[in-house]
Order: structure tokens, then sequence, then C-alpha cells
């Protein structure tokens, strides 16, 4: 799901020149004894960071003829808080590590702390600032600034950096204000009381305000949000299950609490079973705006590396030494954990292997895994997407299929069951029509919206029964499709498969680009080394934007085609 995006403030700005117009302090000796035995992969998280500071630095408002002097402006061209937010938490790490090009450099904290100014005039009077794409005096989004800020305070606050306190005054006040609302404001979903929680245990550091820990135990006494199967209640296992796992550690450490600790290591067990064979993570059981979307675990470096030293778990390690292959650099937005806690810096317990095969339900998220080695398949109830099958090099990323009953065929499983090694997905629609409004209440005034359907009897009720049945056969699947009930209604079956291979086997379709049919015989799909195979196709007619159904996606897709009552088996392999 993509946010809606806003038109700029009023006025201009100019952005600052290259930013090597900063000057870089040499590394000093003090330096040096501070670099003993930080890790190769720190020193490369640093690295990063620095890129991320120049980054956006090119963005910094360095006009001092501008309203906006001293503020960062984020990709839709608006200085925000967020946008900031992100300077202030990269800069500071920067500007307090040794092994960093920004160490100690005046003209980098200069920029900060005029950011700083510039930061207070975006916080409210109740200390809330804006999320300005959705939230607006927003308490939960003030908690995601201040559990980011309040750490990187500390950093810079123990550090050496010299003149360090034209940053640490300006942003302690925007904290503690922001402490104020945190004290008081409410929020929107699950993972907003951890995060509040987390935002005033961090500044319980910083300002040891009793108010602080009261109002977080507050949110507490409700009980985490975990289900049986390991997961938190929004499901989103790219975005919100790795935020509420590092703001849980955050608590429990903070205000000694471990046993919040529990539910961070069912969490990331759980996630070691939701790993494609290229280190992709499962996001289409995501309840949040990551369904679906392509991602890694870089999200879980944190608690994975936290959770692996504290518990010695051997597939912990793995799941980091896997980040570090696939996704670390993505990771470098969490350097400030490591830099504040050297406990972190060990070597980790030696590595145990990840699951590699297996099946497994995930009832609480209606999902289906099966992991055999080089490729795996979800399964899922409850979703337009009812079955991915991934290879490390290839991607089919989704199945779905539509048929033209009353403008509401598209298929998504309200129920599902497993018997003996068959995952059985069902649905049944009906399409009434509807008999004259009930003459006694007739209102007399014409207007169709007062005549309801709910009160008008219903006639020559039409029904669809949808049922798909996926079974494991040789290396790969079996997909029995069958539609039944009404005859003769269009339907169209797509593949959608990721960008990379080429298809073969199939026919192009003639008025829309990157969707082919599979007429008859088996296709495949080739590329980077690997195959998948797909078929016996199916063609009896050439619509495939059947009324009612999804869109198509922006990927190349292969349909099959037929009536009801249909019956067709897939092989994927």
């Amino acid at each position: 799901m993509k946010r809606r995006a806003f038109i700029r403030k009023n006025g201009t700005f100019t952005l600052l020149a290259p930013f090597t117009s900063l000057s870089i302090n040499p590394f000093n000796s003090s330096s040096q004894k501070q670099k003993i035995n930080k890790p190769d992969w720190l020193l490369q998280m640093i690295s990063n960071n620095d890129l991320g500071v120049r980054s956006t630095l090119e963005r910094y408002i360095d006009d001092q003829s501008s309203p906006y002097y001293g503020a960062v402006v984020d990709g839709y061209e608006m200085a925000t808080a967020h946008a900031i937010t992100s300077f202030l938490k990269a800069g500071i790490c920067a500007l307090v590590s040794p092994e960093s090009a920004f160490y100690n450099n005046q003209k980098l904290l200069k920029k900060l702390a005029l950011s700083c100014d510039y930061f207070l005039t975006l916080q409210h009077e109740d200390g809330t600032i804006d999320l300005v794409s959705t939230n607006f005096h927003s308490t939960p989004d003030t908690g995601f600034i201040v559990k980011w800020l309040a750490p990187v305070w500390r950093l810079l606050d123990e550090s050496e950096v010299e003149e360090k306190e034209s940053v640490l005054t300006p942003l302690k006040q925007f904290l503690i204000n922001a402490g104020e609302a945190l004290k008081v404001g409410g929020i929107h979903t699950p993972n907003h009381r951890w995060v509040v929680s987390s935002g005033l245990t961090e500044l319980y550091k910083i300002n040891p305000d009793p108010a602080y820990r009261l109002r977080a135990e507050e949110w507490l006494e409700e009980q985490i949000d975990l289900d049986e199967d390991g997961q938190f209640q929004e499901k989103s296992s790219y975005i919100y299950s790795s935020l509420s796992d590092r703001v849980l550690i955050s608590i429990a450490r903070g205000f000694d609490k471990p046993e919040l600790l529990d539910y961070v290591f069912k969490n990331l067990k759980m996630n070691l079973f939701y790993i494609h064979p290229n280190g992709e993570i499962v996001t289409e059981a995501s309840g949040r705006q990551d369904n679906s979307i392509i991602g890694y675990l870089q999200n879980y470096y944190y608690p994975y590396r936290y959770m692996a030293l504290k518990t010695g778990d051997g597939q912990f390690a793995a799941a980091c030494r896997l980040i570090e292959e696939t996704s670390f650099e993505k990771a470098t937005g969490f350097l400030y954990y490591f830099l504040e806690d050297p406990t972190l810096w060990k070597e980790l317990p030696v590595a145990k292997p990840l699951p590699i095969d297996y099946a497994k339900e995930f009832s609480n998220s209606n999902l289906m895994r099966v992991r055999r080695g080089p490729y795996d398949a979800s399964i899922l109830s409850g979703s337009s997407v009812f079955f991915t099958f991934h290879k490390k090099e290839l991607m089919l990323q989704g199945m779905r299929f539509a048929s033209a009953f009353f403008g509401k065929g598209q298929f998504s499983a309200d129920a599902y069951k497993v018997e003996n090694g068959k995952y059985i997905l069902t649905s049944k629609l009906t399409g009434p029509y509807y008999q004259p409004f009930p003459k006694k209440n007739i209102p007399g005034d014409g207007v169709w919206s007062n005549m309801p359907r709910s009160q008008r009897k219903q006639s020559e009720i039409q029904e669809l029964t949808n049922t798909v049945t996926i079974q494991e056969e040789g290396d790969g699947f079996l997909i029995d499709i069958e539609i039944t009930g009404t005859d003769n209604v269009p339907v169209a079956l797509e593949m959608i498969f990721r960008q990379g291979g080429t298809f073969s086997g199939t026919v192009p379709h003639e008025g829309v680009e990157d969707a082919v049919f599979l007429k008859e015989g088996m296709g495949k799909y080739t590329g980077n080394g690997a195959t998948i195979n797909f078929g016996p196709g199916l063609y009896e007619h050439k619509w495939i934007a059947i009324r009612g159904a999804l869109p198509k996606m922006e990927s190349p897709t292969v349909y099959l085609t037929g009536f009801t009552p249909f019956k067709h088996s897939i092989k994927i392999s």
C-alpha cells in the first residue's frame, strides 16, 4: 500500500553544496584508542552510515534566507520532522564514531544544531509532531522519533565531541517536550503501545521521571499481542513484527522486565519458518502495508543478534549471518543500538542450520508454509493470492483466479483445512435477484436508496463454489481447481512471476504487455540459471480483465482461461 503524496510547503529553498565542503578530521590518538575491538561488521555499518549522511546532506537547506533554514527535505521536497530525525540519527552516530569520516566534525555539528532548532519549530505545544502523510498531533509518531533520538542523544552526551551542547540542549528540550505527550497521548494500532512505552523507557534513562514508567506500565497491562504461532496481532512480518521485537527489548532492558523477552524469542523462532530460499521473508499474510512486498530480514538484525548473545541460540546466530549476506547495508539505520551497547560486539554463538525441510501451519495467520531445500511454497486462506512458489533465483509470486460471477468472483478462501497432506481452500458465493419492495414500506419518494435490498425478497439465487486442493508432488506441487454451481461463467486464472525470466511454451496476449496465455502443454519460466515449470495449459477464451477481478499486476503473468463448470490441475515445479 502506498501512502498518498503531498504537495510541499510554499517557499523556496536551496540545497547544500556537495558535502565535500565539510572538512574531515583525521583520527587522533584518543580516537585510535576508542577504535579497539570494534568488529568488522560494525566498522562496515559505520562506513555505510557515512554514505547515508552524505546523501542526506544533499537535501539539507543551507540558505539562510529560506524559512526552512536548517531543515532537511524528504522525497516529496517537504521539510518534515521525520526527514530531520533521519539526519540527526545518522549524523550524530557519525559524529561520535572515531572510525567515521565525520568524527567530531564541527561543520556537521553546526548543521545538526541548526536542524535541532528547526526541529523545535515543528513540535506542537503539546509535545507532538505530525506524520504529514497521515497522522497529525500524533503521539505514536512522536514515540517513534523519541525511541530513535533518545539513544543518540545519550551517545553524544557521553562522547568527547567538542561544542556538543549546541545539539544536546535543543535536542533534549525536544525530547522532554515529547515526553509530556507520551505521558497522556493515545494510539492507533497494537504496536503503537509498545513504541510509546519504548519511547518512555528511553527517556527515563535521560530524565528519570516516575510518570514515564507509570504510563508505560499502563500500556503493558493490556498484555502483549502475540498469538500461539508466535506472531503479533498485525502479522506484519517485514515492518511491525520486527519493530515490536526491538521495542520490547528496549522496555525489557530499561524497566527490568525480562519476561518481555519471551515474546521476542517466540517471534524470532517463528520467523525462521518464514524465510524463502534467497533470504527474503514471507509477507503475504501481513495485515499492514507490507503485505506482499519484497523484503529481507534486515529489520531483525538487532533482535536476532541481541537474543543470540542472550540465549546462545545457534539458529539466531545463523539468521544474523544470513542478514549479513543478503541485506546488511539496509540494517545501517540500527547503528545506534550497536554503538551504545558494546556487549553486542561479541562473537556470535556457533551457528546452527536454519530449518529448510518442513511443512508447517500457522493457523492464526491462515498461512501454510512448505520448504523443501531449494524451493518453498506459501499457501494462504483469506487472500486473493492463494499460492506462491519460490526458488532462490526465480519466483512465482502468486496464483489467483476470478470468475465473472456478479462482479464479485475474485477468489479468496473463506475456509481451509489440512487433510492427509492436502491443503484444501474453499469459498462459496451467491448471486441473488431482488423482488419488488414490500408495498407497505414504500416511502413514496422514488429514491432507490430508501428502499434497501436488505428489505427485498431474494429470488433466482445463483451459487458458485470454489475449491482449491494443493498437495506436494515430486519436486513441486499439484494444484487442483474446481468451480461448480452456476454454469457458463467465464474464468481466468493468473500465475504472476517476478521480473527476471523469460517464458517458453506460451503465446503472447495481443493487447496486454507482460501477459501470455498457456494454451496447452507445459510452460517454462527461465532465468538466472533456474527454471520454474508449470502447466498443462487451458485456453477457452481471451478475456483476462474479468469484471470484479483485481487489476493485473505489473509483472510477467501467465493466463489460463475457461468456463464453469471448471476443473483443471496445474503442476508447479
